[in-house]
């Protein structure tokens, strides 16, 4: 069978693309014949081995895939072959043929394709996990999403928009933000052009956010804590500015604010059956019509180190799709 490896850290480079055995399950695992495959921000850095998972070489990009179940090993515990299913497998997922834990198996729904829910576990995985478990959102409270118009920051717009949240989109560019207005959005900001602190206080009348949603890191990061309101929630979401802030503590404490870190893939391992629940949630939402995912692009295997490319130059605007 095919797989995309990476063979050398050195980003989309060190990509190739190569005929490997095809995998046979254990007990407790499942073959998944990888019908559509989600790449992330974070393949462009687990491909130069700058992200905290170092997985071994070669291995293949993609932590996310949808396909059907092609055999099964022993203890099943009730899927079969044929089914159709989207797992979150940390990496590994840009090849034909995937191992999977039987766990981590989610049922799709007839009426949702695989390019969708290939790609719904990271983004709405954590959106979900961020806004609910850790930011304790309210309906009502007001949300900055920093980042907004990546994969990450349109689902933190959505699932913001169907708990009740008022939506500040922060992307840094008009085109950008259109996009982030489609997706539900109630008021952006451009960080390219202004003041975010100043921005972010104005659209609230003074009063400031109750909850960031930080998918950028840098230099936004500081400003949208000064913008904070009394008691806000900084969440912690990822770095895609390449830079990690060091913040002032001292505006946490002026705010009686907290600063909370969202480690979707940790929490999956803790809690694997809140995972599925999530998963199935937001599956139902896409089925329903109440979320609608943004495909950027779908590539077929062979060209991976395009699409990772897409991701490296920052120019996807939702997701980036593979299929073997």
């Amino acid at each position: 069978m095919k797989a995309a490896l990476c063979k050398r850290l050195e980003g989309p480079e060190g990509v190739e693309i190569a005929d490997i055995a095809a995998p046979d399950p254990g007990p407790g695992e499942a073959v998944v014949a990888v019908k559509a495959a989600a790449l992330n921000f974070f393949d462009t850095l687990i491909t130069r081995g700058k992200y905290q998972a170092k997985p071994e070489l070669p291995f293949s990009p993609s932590a996310e895939i949808a396909g059907v179940v092609e055999a099964l090993g022993p203890e099943s515990n009730g899927v079969r072959i044929g089914d159709r299913v989207m797992a979150y497998l940390g990496w590994g997922g840009a090849r034909e043929k995937v191992i999977a834990p039987i766990g981590a198996l989610v049922p799709i729904p007839d009426s949702v394709s695989d390019e969708i829910a290939c790609g719904v576990s990271v983004t709405y995985g954590t959106a979900v996990h961020g806004l609910n478990d850790r930011g304790r959102l309210e309906a009502g409270e007001t949300v900055a999403v920093l980042g907004a118009a990546g994969g990450a920051g349109l689902a933190a717009v959505e699932i913001a928009k169907l708990m009740g949240a008022r939506v500040i989109a922060v992307a840094s560019s008009p085109e950008k933000l259109q996009v982030c207005c489609e997706h539900g959005a109630d008021e952006i900001v451009n960080y390219a052009d202004g003041d975010l602190k100043q921005e972010l206080r104005d659209l609230t009348g003074g009063k400031g956010v109750d909850v960031v949603y930080d998918c950028v890191g840098g230099a936004a990061s500081e400003a949208a804590i000064r913008a904070l309101a009394w008691e806000g929630r900084f969440l912690v979401v990822g770095f895609a500015s390449g830079e990690i802030p060091k913040l002032p503590l001292n505006l946490l404490l002026l705010r009686g604010a907290d600063a909370v870190g969202v480690f979707w893939g940790e929490s999956v391992k803790r809690d694997p059956a809140g995972h599925k629940r999530n998963m199935a949630q937001v599956l139902d939402w896409v089925a329903e019509g109440k979320l609608h995912p943004r495909i950027h692009g779908t590539f077929e295997l062979e060209a991976i180190r395009e699409a990772i490319g897409v991701l490296d130059r920052r120019e996807a605007v939702g997701k980036v799709v593979v299929t073997p």
